[in-house]
């Protein structure tokens, strides 16, 4: 059975490491069929638009799509790409794994950390935020929701129960926030009582913060709000190896997107040395989303192993020898085994 997905390869290296990943979705026989279509610099260029209609017609046809990284032009009024695809699609959880491989220069092993935060609320709505005729004060509203934060935490848990977790840690500062953090908060203690088997437990972002550079090996799940979260998933990338690891799923009722999260890197853009495996990583999370599971883990199988033993295959940023080419081809020569 085939299934087509929107495919955005991406802005820099974007169209590099989105080569090596389909390369190796390819070779692992998942029967999937891509369209592609543009966002980001090579949309504007193209079509004078950052996010044309016809991509965003293209993702709610196929409701699934594997983006690359995208620039965003600094000034000039333009909306950031990922947060309008969000808002478009109301892709509400952000899914953030963060897991140890070999042959990186994290300071922790045996990582195993999903963040799940909320995606369209919180800090980052764009209305509310104002600044003085004088441009002395500068205010910006935080707005959560009690639907929100009840279908972000709800969404932790059933993923908690679904992958075989143990642990769901609500992360917050109701202490200080007592209204907008404080909602979540006791959002979160409501839907953790529907779900005795999973160890709930609540904690303080700034202390949070502090626990997982200490004792990371405390954390399963997290699930938090949009700023919270969006600082956390860095800090939990940045324990098993940084941004070149970090897969990120957007998740909503109706679409799902799959993404690497780190930047577009202009300054390697063309030199065939960037690390795909972000993009692969979320490849393999879009498979598990497309209830391939076995293949999504034979995928993570391979990455795995090719770091581990086909180190001279893998790019400069992990210590290798190899090119975003030949990290793609070794990987996809394992799946084929």
């Amino acid at each position: 059975m085939s299934k087509t997905i929107a495919v955005i390869p991406g802005d820099g290296i974007g169209p590099e490491i989105m080569t090596a990943t389909l390369r190796v979705l390819d070779a692992l026989d998942c029967g999937l069929n891509y369209d592609f279509v543009d966002a980001g610099m090579a949309a504007l260029d193209k079509h004078g638009d950052l996010l044309p209609q016809a991509t965003l017609d293209k993702i709610a046809e196929h409701k699934v799509a594997l983006k690359g990284p995208l620039t965003t032009p600094i000034g000039g009024g333009f909306t950031s790409i990922n947060v309008t695809l969000r808002r478009h699609f109301d892709l509400y959880a952000n899914v953030r794994p963060a897991i140890s491989f070999p042959g990186t220069k994290a300071r922790f092993e045996n990582i195993d950390i999903i963040t799940v935060r909320e995606n369209t609320e919180g800090a980052y709505l764009a209305e509310g935020q104002t600044m003085s005729e004088d441009g002395e004060t500068a205010t910006s509203i935080i707005r959560n929701t009690r639907k929100g934060s009840t279908r972000i935490v709800r969404y932790a848990f059933e993923m908690a129960v679904k992958k075989g977790r143990k642990k769901v840690t609500a992360v917050h500062k109701a202490n200080i926030m007592k209204t907008s953090s404080g909602l979540f908060l006791n959002v979160a203690r409501e839907i953790a009582r529907e779900y005795p088997q999973i160890e709930f437990n609540e904690m303080i972002v700034d202390n949070t913060c502090m626990q997982l550079v200490m004792r990371p090996e405390q954390f399963d799940v997290i699930v938090t709000t949009n700023l919270f979260g969006d600082i956390i998933s860095d800090l939990c990338a940045g324990l098993v190896g940084g941004l070149g690891l970090a897969p990120g799923d957007n998740i909503g009722e109706h679409a799902a997107i799959f993404e690497a999260v780190h930047g577009s890197a202009p300054d390697i853009a063309g030199k065939g040395i960037a690390n795909p495996c972000a993009l692969l990583l979320a490849a393999a999370d879009m498979l598990d989303y497309l209830g391939m599971v076995e293949k999504g883990s034979k995928l993570r199988q391979a990455i795995r192993d090719t770091m581990e033993n086909d180190r001279d295959q893998v790019t400069p940023d992990l210590g290798g020898k190899g090119s975003t080419e030949s990290f793609g081809e070794a990987i996809a020569r394992r799946v084929k085994g």
